[in-house]
C-alpha cells in the first residue's frame, strides 16, 4: 500500500494506489477494510517516526523543534464525514471563499544536522481529524442546542491544538526526552488563550501576534503584605508603536531563510505580561520588515514585519528566530500532501476512514521523508534546462523521481541506466507475468 501511495501517478485513490502497486488484479476489500475499526494504530507509526527523529538530533540538543498549523481537504461529496463550508486560505483578502472540505490539525517535527542559522525540514509526527459539530437545526429541542454549543467549545481548532501539544509532551516523556523542552511554532490562530493556559510543562511557544494588542510590564513588587497581588504592571505601548519608536535599539541576528542566511534586525521586550496568558511573563520580538527586489533593476519593497512572543523569556534570540522562521516547512508539508502525493483525493465516507487514510497517506510521506534525510542515495540528475548552480534543497518531487527509479528498476529487471538492450529486455519481459510492468503502464497513463 505505500510503495503505492509513493508509485501513484493518477488520481490518489485507494484504487489507485492497489493499481500503482500491481495489486489490481488481486481482491480490493481487504485494503478498504484495513481503514476499519482498530485494524490500523496510526498513532503507532508515527511514534516510529517521532522517535527516530529526535534520535537524529545531537544527543546534547537540548529542544525538540515542533510547528503546528490547520489545513482543509477539499471534498466533494455532501454524505462524507466531517464535511462543511469552510473558509478558502488561499482565496484573495477582499473577498471570502467558501469550499467544501474537511479541517486537520497538523504537527511536524523539525529534522536539522545541527542547532544554528541552517535548513531543516520538517517532518509530519500527527495529522488530527477536526470535524465541526453539525446545528440541531430549526425544530431542535433546547437541550440540542444546549449540547451544540458545549459540544461546539472543545470543537475549536485552538482547543483541539492544545490537546494535541500536550500529546506529544507526554510521547516524548513516555520515549525518554523528558529532559528536552519542546519548542513549538505557531501562527496568530493558536497564540490565544485557549492554547497559552493550557501548555504542558517543558513546552515553549513561539507565536505571532497582533500589532495593536494590549500588553503590560511585570507588576512591581509588593512593598507591604496586605490586599491582592497584582498580576499586571503598566500598560505598555502597542508592538506597532513600539516598533516605530525610539525606546528600544535594533538587534542584529543571522538566521537561515529562503535559501541562505540573511541578516535580521530585532527589537525586543524582555518580559511582559498579556491578559491571554495570564500570570506567564513572556518575551516580545519584533521583526523588521526585510526589503527585497523582484529583479535587479526593480525598485526595493520591503515585507511586512512581524511580532512575536514567545512563552520562555530565556531562550536565546539565535535560537528563537530560527526555531519561528523554520514554520515554514509545515506550509511546504501540506503542498507536497496535496499536490504530489494527492491528500483527500481518496473516495471515502465513513468517520474511521475519514479519519485515517489521510492520516496514513502522511504516514507514508514522513517516511518518504525521514529515509531520504538518512540515505546516502544520489539523487537523479535535473532536467537540463534547470538551472546550472547546486540545489541546496532536495525537493519532494526529485525524492519520489529517485524512490520511482529505484522501485521500478528492480520491479521491471530492467536497468535503465543502459538503454542499449532495452528492446530486447522489453521483447523477453513480454512472456514473463509482471504485475509491476503493468502497473508502470497503468501509472503513466
Amino acid at each position: 500500500m505505500v510503495n503505492g501511495i509513493l508509485s501513484c501517478m493518477g488520481r490518489h485513490t485507494v484504487t489507485g494506489w492497489l493499481t500503482s502497486s500491481g495489486d489490481q488484479f488481486k481482491d480490493w476489500t481487504s485494503a478498504y477494510r484495513l481503514f476499519k475499526g482498530d485494524r490500523m494504530d496510526i498513532a503507532g507509526v508515527f511514534g516510529v517516526i517521532r522517535r527516530k527523529i529526535v534520535a537524529l538530533a545531537d544527543p546534547q540538543e537540548p529542544y525538540v523543534f515542533a510547528h503546528m498549523d490547520d489545513t482543509l481537504l477539499r471534498k466533494k461529496g455532501k454524505n462524507v464525514f466531517g464535511t462543511r463550508w469552510l473558509r478558502d486560505a488561499l482565496g484573495p483578502p477582499f473577498q471570502t471563499n467558501l469550499v467544501w472540505g474537511q479541517r486537520f490539525i497538523q504537527l511536524s517535527l523539525a529534522c536539522f544536522s545541527r542547532r544554528g542559522a541552517v535548513q531543516a525540514r520538517a517532518i509530519p509526527v500527527d495529522l488530527h481529524h477536526c470535524p465541526t459539530v453539525k446545528k440541531p437545526g430549526k425544530a431542535g429541542a433546547e437541550q440540542d442546542w444546549e449540547n451544540y454549543r458545549e459540544t461546539q467549545k472543545k470543537a475549536k481548532l485552538s482547543v483541539i491544538g492544545a490537546q494535541r501539544i500536550k500529546l506529544l509532551r507526554e510521547n516524548l516523556d513516555q520515549d525518554g526526552y523528558s529532559n528536552k523542552d519542546l519548542v513549538v511554532s505557531v501562527d496568530g490562530s493558536y497564540t490565544n488563550e485557549a492554547v497559552l493556559k493550557k501548555l504542558p510543562a517543558n513546552t515553549i511557544l513561539i507565536g505571532r501576534i497582533r500589532k495593536d494588542c494590549s500588553l503590560y510590564l511585570p507588576p512591581e513588587p509588593p512593598t507591604t503584605g496586605k490586599g491582592r497581588k497584582k498580576v499586571y504592571g503598566e500598560a505598555l505601548p502597542t508592538p506597532e508603536q513600539i516598533r516605530q519608536s525610539d525606546d528600544h535599539s535594533w538587534v542584529k541576528v543571522q538566521a537561515w531563510a529562503a535559501g541562505k542566511v540573511h541578516d535580521f534586525q530585532l527589537k525586543v521586550v524582555p518580559k511582559v505580561r498579556w491578559r491571554k496568558a495570564g500570570n506567564k511573563d513572556l518575551k516580545l520580538i519584533i521583526i523588521r520588515a526585510v526589503s527585497y527586489r523582484k529583479t535587479n533593476k526593480s525598485r526595493l519593497l520591503y515585507r511586512d514585519p512581524a511580532y512575536l512572543i514567545c512563552t520562555e523569556p530565556d531562550l536565546d534570540l539565535a535560537t528563537l528566530l530560527q526555531a519561528y522562521l523554520w514554520r515554514w516547512e509545515i506550509e511546504v508539508n501540506f503542498k507536497d500532501q496535496k499536490t504530489i502525493l494527492g491528500c483527500g483525493q481518496a473516495q471515502v465516507r465513513t468517520k474511521e476512514a475519514c479519519e485515517k487514510v489521510p492520516a496514513f497517506l502522511t504516514a507514508a510521506y514522513s517516511m518518504l521523508l525521514l529515509a531520504a534525510a538518512t540515505a546516502k542515495n544520489q539523487v537523479l540528475p535535473r532536467p537540463k534546462w534547470y538551472k546550472s548552480k547546486k540545489s541546496i534543497r532536495t525537493t519532494t518531487g526529485d525524492i519520489l523521481n529517485q524512490f520511482r527509479a529505484l522501485n521500478w528498476a528492480h520491479s521491471s529487471k530492467i536497468n535503465f541506466s543502459d538503454f542499449v538492450n532495452i528492446q530486447k529486455k522489453l521483447q523477453t519481459l513480454k512472456k514473463t507475468d509482471n504485475p509491476i510492468l503493468a502497473a508502470l503502464f497503468q501509472a503513466r497513463n
